[in-house]
């Protein structure tokens, strides 16, 4: 047995250490006596973490010593941990996909953090199951139990591929469309089920179609009105058995003019007149959702963003 004090190669203030070579004993080491010297550049790969040294490991989330403002804050976690699962299609089948998950729970004021490895290891317990708002809600109901939270909140984003046929050549490719299954639970609202997607399409300018149609007929001159790749962020809020399919169906009949995978000459030709026959300011396009959303009786509530990048302006 070998006791260090004070001196150039001991700890500060007499501490003590009793080591033999059958066992170590760990003790409590205070702030003012954390002077460390001579450490090895060494990685044990024969190392093996003991009940007793596990015990030894710091906890600084279970500490009191909080900074700043005593304030709860709604949402810690972890953001974009990838994993690949099964969605259930409509048709009832699985498709696998690569997820990314974001998880968080709420903390309370007093507390100064929470333990980040039990949002993924919680949801690892789920890795096996189909992704389904079952198990969604499964996940939060978890998040809620193991991180000792109010509140708790899982989103899952990943790109869903489905079949798309040509307008006239009869070929069809996969379009992929940018998903985001969220499910949260507060005091407030209890259980909230949302589906988020970014649906693509074409829009072509009412105002330039006009004016070109003018040029033609008044002056005899070639004019091509401008249309642009568009966007609409839909997100909804649902219950009961509601599929991606279907909200990728409601954006199809809304807005007519979904971008296309796979394109010959007569394809090009039909997009055209598509986009001619469906002319739409962004307004347009944004009352045309509603519209379908809200004739949806699954929907309970709903957002709808909508962007056309106009060719006509830099802005």
């Amino acid at each position: 047995m070998t006791t260090r004090t004070n001196g150039s190669n001991g700890y500060k203030n007499g501490l003590s250490s009793s080591i033999n070579t059958t066992a170590v004993q760990f003790q409590e080491i205070p702030p003012e006596a954390r002077l460390v010297r001579e450490l090895r550049t060494h990685y044990d790969r024969d190392f093996q973490v003991t009940p007793a040294y596990k015990a030894s490991l710091p906890d600084m989330q279970n500490t009191s010593d909080n900074r700043g403002s005593a304030v709860p804050i709604q949402h810690v976690g972890i953001h974009n941990f990838k994993i690949p699962m099964r969605v259930v299609t409509r048709d009832g089948g699985t498709q696998q996909v690569q997820c990314s998950v974001t998880g968080s729970v709420s903390l309370d004021a007093h507390k100064k953090g929470i333990n980040m490895s039990r949002i993924m290891r919680t949801f690892y317990e789920y890795d096996e199951s189909d992704l389904t708002p079952q198990t969604l809600q499964n996940v939060v109901t978890s998040y809620l139990e193991n991180l000792e939270s109010s509140s708790a909140r899982i989103a899952i984003a990943f790109d869903y591929p489905l079949i798309q046929g040509s307008l006239r050549s009869g070929l069809s490719g996969y379009q992929y469309y940018p998903v985001v299954l969220e499910t949260t639970v507060t005091p407030d609202e209890g259980l909230r089920q949302v589906m988020h997607l970014d649906f693509v399409y074409s829009s072509a300018c009412p105002c330039s179609y006009e004016l070109s149609v003018h040029a033609n007929l008044t002056r005899g001159v070639a004019a091509v009105p401008h249309s642009q790749r568009s966007v609409s962020k839909i997100s909804v809020v649902y219950d009961g058995d509601f599929w991606i399919e279907d909200l990728v169906d409601i954006g199809r009949f809304c807005l007519q003019t979904e971008t296309q995978v796979m394109v010959k000459r007569e394809d090009e030709q039909a997009f055209a007149e598509l986009n001619a026959a469906n002319l739409k300011f962004v307004e347009d396009a944004v009352r045309l959702l509603y519209e379908g959303l809200d004739a949806d009786p699954r929907i309970s509530d709903f957002r709808v963003f909508a962007s056309h990048k106009e060719s006509l302006h830099s802005h």
